[in-house]
């Protein structure tokens, strides 16, 4: 706009100054004189307003295909700019594009993370439920097997226990047999062997019972049992501690820790009190 106001000033003092002027020639002045016609303008003068037009012609002209170069730089620009505008709208719609499918492509490994690591946590609850199936079935197996042990151990007591609880008078006679042939046998060898047949036989049955679990209780200077003695009889004897078996009338009988029958004891006093070691064991 500075440039073409200027040029604009210039052409306004061209058309005022004659060219002779504007070119740096000597200045004609036309001087009236009354009387005479003004004189006409010279071929020169002509000639240097055609100049000055034509001048101005090419100033008009060439401030036209300025504004049209200009124009044209401007379009040229723009284009530039629209290109280049473009050209970043594309990347960045690539761009987008590509992040959204890195995203979506992030969605569904989460997803696929997340349902394994479901996976995995249900496969941990199901073994640790199994474990603890596995661990309650073992735990009844030996309660059922200590169980069914302790009956099948029970069913042959009661049956040893018939079979004992018949055989006793028997054995008891075969004792008080035993017992009364040795008063009578000495000095007769017959007898003797009598009393020595007998106890064998005695000794044979009683270790048969044994074998089945049967236990001979044989308490004789052993402290007073209750629960596996039956006392007949009081004997006073200071020589011993108080409550101690002295005699045994009768043995008695034991199956897998339950007394068939108690032996029948007496049971001395008068002595001194069993210390408490003795009587814990």
């Amino acid at each position: 706009m500075m440039a073409r106001s200027e040029e604009n000033e210039r052409n306004a003092r061209a058309d005022v100054v004659p060219a002779d002027e504007a070119e740096g020639g000597d200045v004609k002045v036309d001087i009236e004189v009354e009387g005479e016609d003004a004189p006409k303008q010279d071929a020169s003068s002509k000639s240097g307003a055609d100049e000055a037009a034509e001048v101005k012609a090419e100033v008009i002209d060439n401030e036209g295909s300025k504004d049209v170069q200009a124009d044209s730089d401007a379009e040229e620009r723009a284009r530039v700019e629209a290109a280049i505008k473009a050209g970043e709208d594309a990347a960045n719609d690539d761009f987008k594009s590509e992040v959204n499918d890195l995203r979506a492509e992030r969605d569904e490994l989460a997803k696929k993370l997340a349902s394994v690591s479901d996976d995995i946590e249900a496969a941990k609850a199901e073994a640790a439920a199994s474990a603890d199936r596995l661990a309650r079935l073992q735990a009844d197996w030996d309660n059922y097997r200590n169980r069914t042990e302790r009956e099948r151990v029970v069913e042959r007591e009661r049956a040893c226990e018939g079979l004992v609880k018949d055989l006793l008078p028997a054995i008891d006679d075969l004792e008080r047999a035993v017992e009364h042939a040795k008063t009578v046998s000495d000095g007769n060898d017959v007898a003797k062997q009598l009393v020595d047949g007998v106890s064998a036989v005695h000794t044979k049955v009683v270790s048969v019972l044994e074998k089945q679990g049967v236990e001979v209780i044989d308490p004789a200077g052993q402290p007073f049992d209750p629960q596996d003695h039956q006392a007949v009889g009081r004997v006073e004897n200071p020589d011993v501690y108080d409550e101690t078996v002295a005699d045994v009338y009768q043995k008695g009988y034991r199956i897998g820790g339950k007394v068939v029958r108690p032996a029948m004891v007496t049971v001395a006093y008068g002595g001194a009190k069993r210390p408490v070691e003795d009587k814990e064991k």
